[in-house]
């Protein structure tokens, strides 16, 4: 049976966290809770700082077109604007999909917000159809990289130089999967 692609784009909540599809009314949002932290934008594959905000959101929006990129934005108590986190490539046949592209504002990091962010998306990828979640870590983001193995995802191996970053930086990255049973187990 084929996971349902479409889908994805659905609200999402816990507590006092929310994620909801990408808007354009969360643009000034996002870019306000992007600029909070210009300098770990060294270590993604593009800036969504400063006046590489534009140019980037339009970049996910042109894949979002595309059905191989689900843009979710993740919003706080008060329902501002508190990063984002994307569904990418998905693949409805195979039942794969990425999470990746995630932010969240510093204030939140450490806090259990992405551990909770994270879980709802893969609860929700697997109440869609889909068997297994992948992720794709930068190997110099040393925090992203163990806030995915607490999720229960496995190193499955390191893709080496095989990005070429906005800062011209080839990085690694590190592939971590998630089954949907082992998932399931976790929990």
């Amino acid at each position: 049976m084929a996971a349902d692609v479409t889908r994805l784009a659905t609200a999402l909540h816990d507590g006092p966290v929310s994620l909801v599809p990408f808007d354009d009314r969360y643009r000034e949002g996002l870019r306000a809770a992007c600029a909070a932290d210009t300098e770990i934008w060294e270590i993604y594959p593009f800036s969504m700082a400063g006046e590489h905000f534009d140019t980037a959101l339009e970049r996910v929006l042109a894949f979002h077109r595309t059905d191989s990129w689900v843009p979710m934005i993740a919003l706080g108590r008060e329902d501002e604007v508190v990063g984002m986190s994307s569904y990418i490539g998905p693949d409805g046949t195979h039942g794969v999909v990425e999470i990746g592209g995630t932010y969240i504002v510093p204030a939140l990091r450490g806090t259990g917000y992405n551990y909770t962010m994270k879980r709802l998306m893969i609860d929700h990828a697997v109440t869609c159809g889909f068997t297994r979640i992948e992720f794709r870590v930068d190997t110099r983001n040393k925090r992203s990289m163990a806030a995915v193995l607490k999720l229960g995802a496995t190193h499955e191996g390191t893709l080496r130089k095989n990005r070429i970053t906005w800062t011209g930086y080839v990085r690694d990255t590190a592939v971590f999967g998630l089954l949907a049973d082992e998932w399931t187990k976790h929990l």
